[in-house]
């Protein structure tokens, strides 16, 4: 557990504060590049705390600056775009993309006008998302090309889930929490099914109870038993383990939690960017290959989809999808939960293990140092690969491998002394074997 200190550290993402001056040295996701357009090529949007615009301008470069002029405190989201700047709609004061106030239509001196810096921040494209940097210019790293943005044999989508309601680290502790998806999900599903074929048939059903059996339809996936569970770190954060039993029983490894706040799932990376202390955006890249495997002639940015709310009118959670099940999960603990209240176990080992690599990274940022990666490199920046750290047999990534879109790692370039493996006991998560015939 963390005591009130430990867990500001760790998640105050405003500016000044540990955990926000870390978080600012990487870059992050503000925006689907497709959200904007010639008609509409403004849009606010608030990260780590700082309310901004985001613009396109007439040539197709972006622009990101804070939402009220340093004049008198007017929203520039409603001022105009004139050639890669934007203007103040209340007196006309003329900012360039870097923040630097070029133009002060009734001030006589020039000097005044020189002296007037606005806050801005840099914005690329990659992979049809906008990324933006807040941190120190000078320590302004590279945007890395992880696989998904860079690959180009096949097709993306941007998809983008309704704001979450607590702390990014919430979400971002669950990336390396690998057994909550039996119940969570897996159980939770097959309690709404028993309850509608309750429902439906006026009485009992006779379906099994919660825990697993022999032959339930969810055993290709996260509904077999659970016999170990395991926690690696690697190059760009941590690596989870499992070994499945029952009748399909399998091991594997993947699902990585990328430094600071990302997931990867097979194809999919998910940012977990903090809009404030109490609320999150979640931005997600999935990739499909083309059915050829090969290269896509002409890229275009990548649709955006926005999912549909996940509370009933009633406020309750509709808790009929993976994500609904996490939001009521991360959103219920509190907006910022109280970690000086919880008792962990074997099982929290991974997020007992993120705690201390962001503590370790902020000591280092306040030190001066460079935190864990930071991307500089150009030539190990032309295609990140993270695909060859997944070892999922149950997940279809096949067709990956054998296109030769990445290099599959066997489990001895993975693992080493530092991998924490943990054996689930028979219960409720481990049913013990039914006996056999004879």
């Amino acid at each position: 557990m963390l005591n009130k200190e430990e867990s500001d550290l760790v998640t105050q993402v405003g500016r000044g504060t540990p955990g926000g001056e870390l978080l600012r040295r990487y870059w992050h996701p503000v925006a689907g590049a497709r959200e904007l357009t010639a008609e509409q090529p403004k849009k606010r949007i608030k990260i780590m705390g700082e309310e901004l615009v985001l613009y396109r301008d007439e040539k197709g470069g972006y622009g990101l600056v804070a939402e009220r002029c340093s004049h008198r405190g007017t929203s520039l989201y409603y001022g105009f775009l004139e050639d890669g700047c934007i203007r103040c709609p209340y007196h006309g004061w003329l900012y360039d993309k870097t923040g630097q106030c070029v133009e002060q239509p009734f001030e006589p001196n020039p000097k005044f006008r020189e002296h007037t810096r606005h806050t801005a921040y840099p914005v690329e494209k990659l992979g049809g998302l906008l990324f933006a940097y807040l941190g120190p210019p000078e320590l302004k790293p590279m945007v890395p090309r992880w696989d998904v943005l860079a690959w180009e044999n096949g097709h993306r989508t941007v998809i983008r889930q309704e704001p979450l309601n607590c702390n990014w680290l919430q979400a971002q502790e669950n990336a390396v929490d690998i057994v909550h998806t039996y119940f969570l999900h897996v159980q939770t599903l097959r309690h709404r099914a028993r309850m509608k074929k309750e429902r439906d048939n006026g009485g009992g059903t006779g379906d099994p109870p919660l825990g697993w059996r022999p032959g339930d339809n969810d055993q290709v996936g996260f509904g077999r038993p659970f016999k170990k569970y395991g926690f690696q770190p690697f190059e760009w954060g941590i690596v989870k383990t499992w070994v499945y039993g029952g009748e399909n029983a399998a091991e594997g490894w993947g699902h990585p939690m990328v430094f600071p706040n990302m997931l990867r799932i097979s194809a999919q990376l998910h940012w977990r960017v903090p809009i404030d202390d109490h609320h999150t955006e979640i931005i997600i890249v999935h990739f499909k290959l083309t059915e050829d495997g090969r290269d896509v002639e002409e890229v275009e940015d990548p649709p955006v989809e926005f999912m549909a709310p996940q509370v009933l009118p009633d406020g309750e959670y509709a808790m009929d999808t993976f994500f609904c099940h996490d939001k009521m999960a991360w959103e219920t603990q509190g907006s910022i939960v109280d970690r000086s209240k919880e008792h962990l176990g074997e099982s929290d080992r991974g997020i007992i293990l993120l705690r201390k690599m962001l503590k370790e990274q902020i000591e280092i940022v306040q030190n001066g140092g460079e935190p864990r990666g930071v991307v500089r490199d150009p030539e190990k920046n032309t295609c990140i690969e993270l695909l060859g750290w997944q070892h999922e047999e149950d997940l279809r990534t096949g067709s990956y491998w054998a296109d030769g879109i990445a290099r599959k790692r066997t489990r001895d370039e993975v693992f080493d002394e530092r991998h924490e493996e943990v054996d689930v006991p028979f219960g409720a998560a481990r049913p013990r074997p039914e006996p056999t015939e004879g």
